[in-house]
C-alpha cells in the first residue's frame, strides 16, 4: 500500500469535522464543488493539509485522491506544511516591489526569525513571500495577514500589525 494512503495506523479527523464533510457533500449536487469548503474544514482542525487528510475527504466526497491533491496543491491558502496560528502573505508584485516589498519581506523573515516555508519559532506566524499580487496595486507595499489586507507598510508599521495580531488584538481590513 502506498505511504499516503489511509489505514488504520492513520491519524484520524475529529467527529464532528467528518460530519461537516458529510454535510458539505450533502450541499452541493456535484461533489467536486465542495472541495474547497472541505479542505478549509480539514485544514481548520489541523492547521494544515496533510496527504492523508486530503485522501479522507475524497473519499468522503466520493473523489479520486489525485483531484483533491490537485485543488489543495494549486491555491495558495491551503498549506501542506505546518502553519503558524496566523498566515502572513507579502505581495511582490510590481506595485509592490517599486515601493520596497522585497526590503520589507527580508526584514519580517529576519525579524520573525522564518525561513522559505515553515513557521516561526513561538508558532505564531507563517510567512509567505512568494505572493504575486494580492489587489492593491495603489497601496504598495502590502500583506495580508490572515484574511485582512494592510497597506502603505514599512518594517516598523508592518511589525506593529504583526504584534497587535500576536497579542489578540489584530483588527479588520487596513486596522
Amino acid at each position: 500500500m502506498p505511504e499516503s494512503e489511509v489505514d488504520a495506523s492513520s491519524p484520524a479527523l475529529a467527529p464532528d469535522t467528518l460530519e461537516r464533510l458529510r454535510e458539505l457533500r450533502s450541499r452541493y449536487p456535484v461533489a467536486r464543488s465542495a472541495v474547497l469548503p472541505a479542505l478549509w474544514v480539514v485544514q481548520d482542525e489541523l492547521g494544515y493539509l496533510p496527504p492523508w487528510a486530503e485522501e479522507v475527504v475524497a473519499e468522503q466526497l466520493g473523489l479520486l485522491p489525485g483531484d483533491v491533491a490537485a485543488v489543495a496543491s494549486f491555491y495558495s491558502m491551503y498549506f501542506n506544511h505546518q502553519a503558524g496560528r496566523h498566515f502572513v502573505q507579502v505581495c511582490l508584485n510590481v506595485s509592490c516591489a517599486l515601493r520596497g516589498a522585497d526590503d520589507l519581506l527580508a526584514g519580517l523573515r529576519e525579524w520573525l526569525q522564518v525561513d522559505e516555508e515553515g513557521a516561526s519559532p513561538d508558532g505564531a506566524f507563517t510567512l509567505e513571500g512568494t505572493v504575486e499580487c494580492l489587489g492593491a496595486c495603489g497601496g504598495g507595499p502590502m500583506m495580508q495577514v490572515d484574511r485582512y489586507s494592510y497597506e502603505d507598510l514599512n518594517l516598523d508599521s508592518a511589525r506593529e500589525v504583526l504584534e497587535r495580531v500576536r497579542d489578540g488584538a489584530g483588527g479588520g481590513a487596513g486596522a
